[in-house]
């Protein structure tokens, strides 16, 4: 019998097959797809991040006073050296301060940027225990809220790739609340259970409405940002960001979180009685 004429299309003698395979364009996007995003999600979360930068520079770039000593705080002793070299200019342009401020502790929080801690103390430090609380309440909600639909573009490949356990997790017990999503989002951010940054990231990925999400944000963090910022008020005598979360403020938390969480759990157990 002769060969069919497709066959000899597709595979001739068998000896060029395997080669064309390799450099087919399927083969190359499969090699790409090992990496969890797509060039276009790639494309549009550098661009996100590059817009955030290039605003966080120009308010840095335009302020009438800069100095290239100051950088962002990664310890107590960058807290001191920041607060006595910006105490006195916070005071004297404290709209543009703020304005610049809140802009670098947006693009920390929308882009995971280590150090927002910091930044908590520093409010705390210039501007006092009230009025550092609003604004670290407003930059974290805000930064939050960024990274949420960012994450809502972006965000499913990149967890699946980095913590699939975690958000399966995560998934299971949002749906095992839903009734009462409200209390268990805000038990998560005033304890200490799972990362701000996980729940950032995976909040749109299992369906947790926006409205919850700001809602819970804006108010768990409250309880956490009042112990921060009101430490920035005696840099001195803080030796290390572990002192804030001794033993006993964990405890306080956590009870505040079990008050949070107690209407779930009791309807939880009328509906099994």
């Amino acid at each position: 019998m002769g060969r069919h004429p497709r066959d000899e299309e597709k595979g001739g003698d068998g000896g060029g097959g395997d080669e064309e395979e390799e450099d087919s364009p399927t083969t190359s996007k499969k090699a790409w797809r090992r990496f969890p995003l797509t060039r276009w999600e790639v494309g549009a979360a550098v661009g996100v991040a590059l817009v955030f930068a290039s605003g966080a520079w120009c308010i840095y770039f335009f302020l009438p006073y800069s100095s290239p000593a100051l950088k962002l705080p990664r310890s107590v002793s960058d807290l001191r050296f920041l607060k006595d070299h910006l105490a006195v200019y916070a005071k004297d342009h404290q709209a543009k301060f703020i304005i610049s401020y809140c802009s670098i502790y947006i693009f920390m929080q929308t882009f995971m940027i280590p150090g927002t801690i910091f930044m908590s103390l520093l409010a705390g430090a210039l501007f006092g225990a009230i009025k550092g609380l609003f604004l670290v309440l407003f930059s974290a909600t805000a930064g939050a809220s960024s990274c949420y639909f960012i994450s809502r573009l972006v965000g499913r490949p990149l967890l699946l790739w980095l913590w699939p356990e975690k958000l399966r997790f995560f998934q299971a017990e949002i749906a095992k609340r839903r009734e009462k999503l409200l209390n268990y989002m805000l038990f998560l951010r005033v304890t200490p259970s799972l990362p701000n940054t996980f729940i950032n990231l995976a909040s749109p990925i299992v369906d947790i409405p926006f409205h919850v999400f700001f809602l819970a944000t804006s108010v768990g963090l409250i309880p956490a940002t009042y112990i921060t910022v009101r430490a920035g008020l005696a840099l001195g005598e803080l030796n290390s960001v572990r002192d804030l979360y001794d033993l006993k403020t964990l405890v306080i938390l956590f009870l505040i979180g079990l008050v949070l969480i107690s209407p779930t759990v009791l309807k939880r157990k009328r509906i099994y009685e």
